[in-house]
């Protein structure tokens, strides 16, 4: 099959390419670069889709940004996968640092007095996940459901996350839309320069292949004329 690898990824390789691929960061993200100055769209609609994706790869959205990027493209009219792409503008490396900024910003704006601790976060994470299992054990049992922990990590956690992360998503994401929008063009009318380059190589060569056959049934025309059968000839 088509791109399909041959040796498939074990869970544990496709995580650590998933944090830190194996040519770098570097090399992953000018992969990226490259395949969107790539699409064979507009520069604007190329722009669009990278403003969409890389708006919606800073919110929390897990295991949802692929769809949310799909809508967000639709809905500006953007390249769609310029938005796909744009989605891996966060890393499992960037995203607790941009979490933390975010739910800073957040709290701050919502008035919210919380100790943004590793120990206060992560243990709002875990009252959650209890939560969830709890919930989803008392569906096969007596036990009635608790929502407490859910609704403190939505309050406290979660909401601010997301409303702390707009205004900087936004920005960088604007950022990157007018950054996209000269990098595609200048690729794009570089490529058109080129293969105007080749097509003009090859019409050259295809009016000397034409010329030299001309001449070459030229000078046959002429071998065969009455009167040049060689010495002797009456």
């Amino acid at each position: 099959m088509v791109f399909k690898r041959r040796d498939p990824l074990s869970w544990a390789a496709w995580f650590r390419e998933m944090v830190y691929p194996r040519g770098g960061l570097k090399r992953a993200t000018q992969y990226v670069l490259h395949r969107m100055k790539r699409l064979p769209d507009s520069p604007q609609r190329v722009a669009r889709g990278v403003f969409a994706g890389s708006l919606i790869g800073f919110l929390p959205l897990p295991g949802l940004q692929f769809v949310a990027a799909w809508i967000a493209a639709r809905v500006a009219n953007g390249n769609l996968l310029a938005a796909l792409l744009a989605t891996f503008n966060t890393n499992p490396i960037t995203t607790p640092f941009f979490a933390v900024l975010a739910m800073t910003l957040g709290h701050w704006i919502m008035g919210i007095e919380a100790p943004l601790t590793a120990e206060y976060i992560g243990h709002r994470f875990a009252v959650a996940g209890g939560d969830l299992w709890y919930n989803f054990m008392a569906i096969f049992g007596p036990e009635t459901t608790r929502w407490g922990g859910l609704i403190q990590f939505w309050h406290e956690i979660y909401v601010p996350y997301f409303i702390g992360a707009l205004g900087p998503g936004i920005v960088l994401s604007v950022i990157a839309y007018y950054v996209t929008i000269p990098l595609v063009t200048a690729y794009q009318r570089a490529r058109a320069a080129k293969s105007k380059e080749r097509s003009e190589k090859r019409r050259r060569l295809r009016e000397m292949l034409a010329e030299a056959a001309s001449r070459i049934a030229s000078r046959q025309d002429k071998g065969d004329q009455p009167g040049d059968d060689g010495p002797g000839s009456p």
